[in-house]
């Protein structure tokens, strides 16, 4: 397939920071529009969380539907914000100490439904598995419109796991989510104890501050981003075979773009500059694993090389005849992957503990 670059998306895809909100009134859609009362109810008695756009009855995919219903609200105080902000994520069963939990972020504009075919795989391995949406996107309630660029996610995050997770996370990120990872673990070192990036945006260096711009023009963009044209070419382009439900696929990652809020947080994003973490990859301390599709056609493979090399502790595994999103397409050898990973770090600190052991006998 030769080398791959970027496709016609990168300004969104990868973008860094700066905390100016937009004016939105001129934006705003009425929340009736997909979450009305109507909706409420009928997603309710079908034991989707009332708060999801009523379009999740459209959907197909079992996987998706299972993960939905599970999808709750937390409340998360930050200090960019006056009240909590009732954040979407999906929580393990039970929680348990004998492993660090894994938290799985998502994509650019994506949502904690990117993780229906793995999530279930690895907590059926017995993992404590969390999917966190990132601020801005997924399912939260923005209805107070607080800030979305890099800094306020960073902290909304950090606030999470500091009222939730509480100890060490394994924390994995795919496409732009590991350039969230990366931000967020050299920030706060205390809260990672491993990290694993998926087919990882981490090399672009953003754009430049966008404040000044007219404000139709981010709108517009976004307006296009949203377009069912342009989610039909991205899922394609993702993917090393077309999945038979395409046109499913693409229901399910713009769900989360009906919610009323969606226009507003994702230009914030875009006007601040969004991510530019590429000076911050040196610094990152944790092991790492890196899990790249061997016939990515958004981001080519040859970055794998590069991060590897790159990051301090890091390994290397791809899988073959898959596209951009492995837990998407290949989940089965996705979760192998993560599981032989912080499988195989635990039998090293075994073996380093029977060593000690043997030592001080």
């Amino acid at each position: 397939r030769g080398n791959r670059l970027t496709p016609p998306m990168p300004p969104l895809l990868t973008l860094s920071s700066s905390p100016v909100l937009p004016p939105r009134a001129r934006f705003r859609v009425s929340a009736s529009a997909d979450v009305g009362a109507t909706g409420r109810a009928a997603a309710a008695s079908n034991g989707f969380p009332p708060f999801l756009p009523r379009a999740v009855e459209r959907i197909r995919d079992g996987a998706a539907l299972r993960l939905a219903k599970r999808i709750e609200r937390v409340p998360v105080q930050t200090g960019f914000s006056k009240s909590p902000i009732p954040s979407s994520c999906v929580r393990p069963l039970k929680q348990q100490q004998s492993a660090d939990p894994v938290v799985l972020l998502h994509g650019f504009d994506s949502s904690c439904l990117e993780w229906r075919y793995t999530y279930p795989l690895l907590e059926d391995a017995g993992l404590e598995t969390w999917a966190v949406d990132i601020l801005g996107w997924g399912f939260s309630n923005l209805e107070t419109r607080p800030p979305c660029d890099i800094v306020s996610k960073r902290e909304h995050l950090y606030q999470f796991w500091r009222s939730y997770i509480k100890r060490p996370m394994v924390l994995v990120g795919p496409s732009l989510g590991a350039a969230v990872a990366i931000d967020f673990a050299v920030n706060y070192p205390e809260a990672v104890s491993k990290l694993i990036f998926i087919g990882a945006s981490v090399y672009a260096e953003g754009t430049k501050d966008m404040t000044r711009m007219p404000k139709f023009v981010p709108y517009a963009g976004v307006f296009v981003l949203k377009s069912l044209p342009l989610r039909l070419f991205a899922t394609r382009l993702a993917f090393y075979k077309i999945p038979d439900g395409l046109f499913d696929w693409v229901q399910i990652g713009r769900l989360h773009c009906l919610l009323p809020w969606w226009e507003d947080a994702t230009v914030n994003f875009m006007i601040t500059g969004g991510y530019n973490v590429i000076n911050q990859i040196k610094q990152v301390k944790q092991k790492c694993l890196v899990l790249w599709g061997e016939d990515d056609g958004i981001i080519s493979n040859k970055q794998a090389y590069r991060l590897q090399q790159e990051l301090p502790s890091a390994i290397l595994r791809q899988v073959g005849q898959c596209g951009h999103i492995p837990h998407v397409e290949k989940p089965r050898e996705a979760a192998k992957h993560v599981l032989d990973f912080l499988e195989g770090d635990s039998l090293d600190k075994a073996d380093q503990a029977s060593s000690l052991s043997s030592t001080l006998v």
